[in-house]
């Protein structure tokens, strides 16, 4: 993306293609952890551009989020509740579709969901405490049948394994 480009602006689209094309150089080494915290900070800035990162991030092949940078936690932290809001969908949906995925007998995909719940398990234990606290309180509240985010499990049409799995996932964020 150019220099100039109003990343308040930036499409999904946009953001998952500028994420992957910045994660692979990462990965090569052409891109330094302060230079690709730099360009994911950008993104981070509207909702548009912290989903297309994290799509690409947390359920692609690169190792980023597995080694988790300095630079990047810092922009990670930065960002506040747009990350901790994403972060927490994210693992909710993940660990709902390891589920979904092990009673079809697509283990590969299981894994696969699998990682994006690690990953986003360890970007929580990382950020403000307090900001993920109440933001995993609204979503055990939601698991009871009230709140905001209810409309959200509703949405997916989880089932009741999927959402106790999705309580013990968001219990085990305290852990360790």
């Amino acid at each position: 993306m150019p220099k100039s480009h109003d990343y308040s602006k930036t499409s999904f689209q946009e953001a998952m293609t500028a994420s992957l094309v910045w994660c692979n150089a990462w990965e090569k080494g052409e891109l330094s952890d302060e230079v690709l915290a730099d360009k994911v900070s950008k993104l981070l800035t509207s909702k548009d551009g912290a989903r297309g990162f994290f799509v690409i991030s947390l359920s692609g092949d690169c190792p980023l989020l597995d080694r988790l940078p300095d630079p990047l936690i810092v922009q990670l932290q930065s960002a506040g509740e747009v990350v901790v809001d994403l972060t927490v969908r994210n693992m909710a949906m993940s660990k709902a579709m390891a589920i979904h995925h092990q009673r079809k007998a697509d283990f590969k995909q299981k894994d696969r969901s699998e990682r994006v719940t690690s990953r986003c398990i360890d970007i929580l234990r990382l950020l403000e405490s307090k900001a993920v606290k109440k933001r995993i309180e609204q979503l055990l509240d939601a698991l009871k049948g009230k709140g905001e985010d209810v409309n959200f499990l509703e949405r997916w049409n989880y089932d009741e394994e999927q959402k106790k799995a999705i309580k013990n996932c968001i219990l085990s964020i305290a852990e360790n």
